[in-house]
């Protein structure tokens, strides 16, 4: 079972295919397994980095608090691991922000860059879907989410639901998250969002110099597609690209094209 020692921790990860690096960050709960039709796909070209994120799977958590910030330098110190020192980094929903953080503090270690179904990480509900909103159990006027009023383990299979469009994802992993919320524990997930929530890159993001991908679907009920149009706007020469009918796991329930809107992205060099 790889792992690394990383800013103090075990991080389990896995490596596929040869060719140049593509590392995949994941988003809010989720494993390496995630990325399950997308690492068939891209070995074929890549040598395709997955990992499990601090405090979730087969990854230790830490005692102290997590931040995007650590996030983006746990994803450095694997790179470092593997004698990496550069490489195409796609990150979806948590993890596009973890990436965002990444190509703006460490721009050096970046080729190409894939921002799915993110926001800007400025903690504002209005990043956030309402039905998410109300998922949560978060005021419709309120400014911030306030974690301590969110009962993730009831909230948790809601939000499974919500990521998925298609009923029969839905139906088959909604009492999978279940397990795994209770199996993990829900402070692991409570961690998480408090990252997402005292971080922000929106006023950073012009810095970013990496040729840039940002990819959305237009029925994303998770994180509103305006926000991947406003980070776009602020990425200089960045490429947007909006799904019609995409869910936020549009990357499982409309693989084929999601994973062939990545590649030829990163074939355009």
């Amino acid at each position: 079972m790889p792992k690394a020692i990383v800013n103090g921790i075990n991080l389990y990860y896995q490596v596929h295919g040869e060719g140049e690096p593509l590392v995949l960050i994941q988003g809010f709960g989720g494993g390496h397994e995630g990325w399950f039709f997308q690492t068939r796909a891209f070995r074929k070209h890549y040598k395709v980095i997955i990992f499990d994120n601090r405090g979730i799977g087969k990854s230790d958590r830490s005692p102290e608090p997590y931040t995007i910030s650590t996030m983006a330098d746990d994803t450095v110190g694997l790179m470092d691991h593997l004698g990496i020192e550069k490489a195409h980094v796609l990150g979806m929903s948590l993890g596009g922000i973890v990436a965002q953080e990444l190509a703006i503090s460490h721009p050096e270690r970046v080729a190409r860059l894939i921002l799915v179904c993110t926001h800007s990480g400025d903690g504002e509900v209005t990043d956030v879907h309402p039905e998410l909103v109300a998922a949560l159990g978060i005021r419709e006027d309120a400014r911030e989410m306030d974690l301590d009023s969110v009962d993730f383990r009831d909230s948790f299979s809601t939000i499974v639901s919500l990521a998925f469009n298609n009923k029969f994802f839905r139906t088959v992993l909604v009492p999978m998250a279940k397990y795994q919320v209770r199996r993990a524990g829900v402070e692991r997930y409570r961690e998480q969002m408090a990252a997402v929530a005292g971080h922000t890159t929106y006023d950073r993001l012009s810095s970013i110099k990496a040729p840039t991908l940002v990819l959305t679907g237009d029925e994303d009920r998770i994180v509103s597609p305006n926000s991947s149009e406003r980070i776009a706007s602020l990425i200089n020469g960045s490429r947007l690209v909006k799904l019609e009918g995409g869910s936020h796991a549009f990357n499982i329930e409309m693989r084929s094209r999601f994973n062939k809107e990545v590649l030829d992205f990163l074939r355009d060099s």
